[in-house]
């Protein structure tokens, strides 16, 4: 079948999915993958092919790229005719229009001869091999013999009496076997398929079942094929759309051929979800795969996400893995990592065996130039011998095809090349491990050198997600404290489809933003109906525990207290004793915002040129300069534009210090701006009790191909900055001494960065801002400015040409921090303010609490078994050891310690008439299970 296929991609266009007449899936239709295999004794034949006219978005971007390349000159064959094509609009239901895209091309009844297709797999993979030899090789002249001597026997005009002859001049030289010491590969089927991307989960759904239908063809034929598939969302899918076909998977399953790896919901990003979202992909993820199919996945399996936080090895240990697989940091654009197959460490030194396929890729075809690239640079080389391959057409490709099981057999044991042998993840790891007993260590993030424009793209989006993070927390806290004290019915399922959803949104092209405008449109929307739902359940369960009265109780939902309002609890207030802004100041030449704590001071254009600690007198703003300028970036990067920002980006600046306006209005300092055909706004507000400074900034952006940076030169000499990332922080230099420092310069941050002298420091919190940039000036006068910048905005033009247009609205503090907790602190009660529900009838006591300043509580909700049980997840945050005592205020039975998955760790078990106390090493994840009294 031909649907119109471009024949320069194995995927990214038109696909189908080909049904009996019962409704029975046969297989997947894909551009190098369009056969149908069809019984010779019918009588007729008689299918059903529902084709997807998916936009080849894919090759208008390479078409587009190259043409740049080129300067308008010559394009590679095959891309010329495409070039004309603008498909960038096809991204969006509302610019997509409705003209076919596509023409069926070919429906063709063929006769395929067994034997002449088993000499051409013989012939590709012995010409294959040749391209790869020493061109002076015994072995390469020994192959051209014989494929001389096949061609001399074969007659082209008798190839039916001649073809025997031809493959038996091949057989010796296919026979000859592969060196002692050559390489070995484990040859695992594969088929990477983005979640969403250049298409919307819609069509994901019907991506499944194409691809996997595909595989359990080929499984039905090839007894040594094995498949392995990730993303416990995906099979859902295929659970709930094609029933039969589910049933077809979880039959190879429990045959150990289908096998599920990751164990998360989804492939996520994990520089940005929050560290409870990072602990629920694998939860719901696992969770599926036991209740489905009866077994956990042992393999962590990112392949292509962009970039690893330093929490992921503690994260994937608690979840039951031992192991992680990834290929992304090939990607590099600097410096290539030194290993291919090692123990990550994490933040907290959790260990777990990392393995990177060192041809680079997570869609081999098996061909020769792959596996010998493997055995070229495996990294690991005279102390392991052994590797894994993935192979497969990815992303609507269809997985991996007879062609690529005809090379992994005839590459089996053949002379010149690395052994193949088809198998199972666990296979390598476990061999890995045996061969590679003490294997080099890698500590911290693994940061990928390239991508970095995705911690800012599609700023709604992020911002969505960061608010449903934050929302099902309070939600789950809420509900569970009124849940236990027997005043309301736990929503287990709601909560349930609420993570799903939110989970599903943080697959490492929705979150990132680098997919289409519908995929993003269509997140926005869901978030929005996220933090709908959220918020009936947050005001359900707070009713519920304040009671009816004429009280104004405030809930502070923070794993520390707000002012007066204890952790986790709520407190009856004096409605008229609000913790209210400070009234701004005009003064002479400017303006002022003082307490008893800070005062900022603003020039006549409203720029903060002063933040002083009043306790100290100390200046935080560097001498001549000013803080929080709004700064704008030519950005234009080479490659990908959603997904990089490129260096070269610091050499174009604008920055905003002409002001529209400057006024007071209410009780902040407002200063407008317009640059281009957008405006922005900034609000400046401090709290009476606060020593944060409040800014929002809400632009209207129109810009095309700009960066928007929130710049605050800081008269601090930092070393290092501390940043959030999930379960702690990271500790990055300043400084640029290796080539390593200079490809990080741009990084992500969660809730707040941190940059500090022995004594003083500052923090920078966020509200929906990942991307930053942290740098260091030595002034002529000897001092050292520390320039912390919030990225803002972006404006890629691919995939979504209109990324990031309308309106934001921006939240960030400055204030002072002597420490991280102080920092950690401005990050929470800037994400998590305080509720305040009126006519109540009393407070309530937080469910738990903790002893230990630097132990935060995160996650506090009912176990994922219905049991009723409570699970507490808490960390600890200062990058210290500490002990704390754990309080309970409910009457319980027992708890225990369990691991993420919510099952008992070891046997430890605490009576209410025994503490519970807790040592914790630096940003160890602790999860305790407790059984109320029923």
């Amino acid at each position: 079948m031909d649907l119109g296929f471009s024949g320069l991609l194995p995927a990214f266009q038109a696909e189908a999915l080909v049904y009996r007449p019962d409704g029975s899936i046969v297989k997947g239709i894909e551009p190098f993958n369009h056969v149908v295999d069809i019984d010779p004794a019918s009588s007729e034949i008689d299918f059903y092919v529902e084709a997807a006219s998916n936009p080849n978005l894919l090759e208008h971007f390479f078409v587009t790229t190259l043409a740049s390349a080129s300067g308008g000159g010559p394009l590679p064959s095959g891309f010329a005719a495409a070039r004309k094509s603008d498909t960038v609009h096809m991204g969006d239901k509302a610019t997509a229009g409705i003209d076919p895209i596509y023409s069926l091309r070919q429906l063709a009844l063929v006769e395929r001869d067994l034997v002449v297709d088993a000499l051409l797999q013989d012939v590709a993979a012995l010409m294959g091999l040749m391209a790869e030899l020493d061109p002076v090789s015994p072995r390469r002249a020994a192959i051209r013999h014989a494929l001389e001597r096949m061609c001399d026997v074969l007659d082209p005009d008798n190839v039916e009496n001649t073809i025997g002859a031809a493959r038996s001049e091949l057989r010796e030289v296919l026979a000859s076997p592969a060196h002692p010491s050559a390489h070995s590969i484990v040859a695992v089927g594969h088929a990477h398929l983005d979640s969403a991307w250049l298409w919307p989960t819609r069509e994901t759904v019907r991506k499944c079942a194409r691809t996997f239908s595909n595989v359990l063809a080929l499984m039905d034929v090839d007894p040594d094929f094995v498949f392995a598939c990730s993303s416990a969302q995906q099979l859902a899918w295929v659970q709930q759309f094609y029933p039969d076909l589910f049933e077809r998977i979880r039959a190879r399953v429990h045959e150990g051929r289908f096998i599920p790896v990751g164990g998360m919901w989804v492939e996520s990003d994990t520089n940005m979800p929050g560290g409870e979202a990072l602990v629920r992909q694998f939860l719901l993820g696992q969770t599926f795969f036991l209740r489905e199919f009866g077994v956990l996945s042992r393999e962590a399996w990112l392949p292509d996400s962009f970039g690893f936080t330093a929490a992921l090895p503690q994260i994937a240990r608690g979840a039951g893995l031992d192991s992680f697989l990834t290929q992304k940091l090939s990607w590099n654009d600097t410096n290539r990592m030194p290993h291919h197959t090692f123990l990550w460490e994490g933040l907290d030194g959790s260990r777990i065996f990392t393995h990177f396929p060192p041809n680079d890729t997570y869609g081999s075809n098996l061909g020769a130039g792959d596996l010998a690239k493997a055995q070229r640079q495996y990294a690991e080389r005279g102390a392991s011998n052994v590797s894994m391959t993935l192979f497969g057409w990815s992303d609507g490709g269809g997985g991996p095809t007879p062609e690529m099981l005809a090379a992994a057999h005839r590459n089996r044991d053949l002379e010149g090349a690395p052994r193949v042998a088809l198998g199972s993840p666990a296979r390598f790891f476990d061999e890995a491990k045996r061969t590679l007993p003490d294997p080099a260590v890698w500590y911290g993030e693994m940061y990928l050198e390239g991508h970095r424009g995705t911690y800012t793209s599609q700023a709604k989006t992020k911002h969505g997600n960061r608010r449903g993070e934050h929302l099902l927390r309070e939600a789950e806290l809420w509900n569970a404290t009124a849940a236990v004290r027997g005043l309301i019915d736990y929503p287990y399922d709601e909560l349930e489809s609420i993570w799903q959803t939110v989970l599903l949104q943080q697959f490492h092209d929705i979150l990132p933003g680098s997919a289409i405008a519908w995929v993003h449109d269509e997140a926005e929307e869901r978030y929005r109906e996220v933090a709908a739902r959220l918020e009936d359940l947050i005001e359900a369960a707070q009713r519920a525990l304040a009671g009816h009265g004429s009280e104004t109780v405030v809930f502070n939902a923070a794993p520390m207290a707000a002012g007066s309002i204890a952790a986790l609890g709520s407190a009856i207030v004096d409605p008229l004793a609000d913790d209210a802004a400070v009234t701004p100041v005009q003064t002479g030449s400017g303006y002022e915002l003082r307490n008893g704590r800070v005062l900022a001071r603003f020039d006549a254009a409203g720029l903060l040129i002063s933040f002083i600690d009043r306790a100290t007198g100390r200046e935080l703003i560097a001498p001549d300069e000013a803080a929080s300028v709004l700064q704008i970036f030519r950005d234009i990067p080479n490659m990908f534009e959603a997904w990089d920002i490129d260096r070269s980006y610091r050499r174009s600046m604008t920055e905003l210090r002409n002001p529209d306006a400057v006024e007071i209005v209410g009780h902040a300092i407002v200063v407008s701006h317009t640059y281009g055909k957008s405006s922005i706004t900034q609000r400046y507000w401090l709290a009476e009790s606060d020593s944060e400074l409040q800014i929002e900034t809400v632009v209207d952006w129109h810009e095309h191909e700009k960066l928007l940076k929130l710049a605050f030169p800081l008269d601090l000499r930092a070393d290092q900055a501390a940043s959030e990332i999930q379960f702690g922080h990271v500790l990055r230099p300043t400084f640029v001494n290796t080539s390593w420092d200079h490809a990080r310069f741009e990084t992500v941050a969660h809730r707040w960065v941190h940059v500090a002298e022995r004594d003083f420091g500052a923090v920078i919190a966020n509200a929906s801002t990942y991307g930053h940039d942290i740098t260091r000036t030595v002034r002529d006068d000897g001092g050292t400015t520390t320039l912390v910048r919030e990225s803002l905005l972006r404006a890629p033009k691919f995939p979504d040409p209109e990324a990031d247009q309308g309106v934001h609205v921006l939240r960030t503090a400055l204030g002072v921090a002597p420490g991280v907790l102080d920092a950690a602190s401005a990050g929470y009660r800037l994400n998590l303010p305080t509720r305040t529900v009126s006519d109540a009838l009393h407070g309530v006591e937080p469910i738990v609490s903790v002893s230990a300043a630097s132990v935060f509580v995160e996650a506090i909700k009912l176990a994922e078994d219905r049991s009723g049980d409570l699970v507490v997840r808490l960390y600890e945050a200062a990058g210290a050891r500490a002990r704390s005592t754990i309080h309970l205020n409910f009457d319980f039975t027992a708890a225990w310690p369990t691991d993420l998955l919510e099952r008992a760790l070891d046997q430890r078990t605490w009576r209410p008439e025994d503490g519970i106390a807790l040592d914790l090493r630096p940003f160890e994840i602790a999860t305790l299970r407790i059984s109320p009294v029923r």
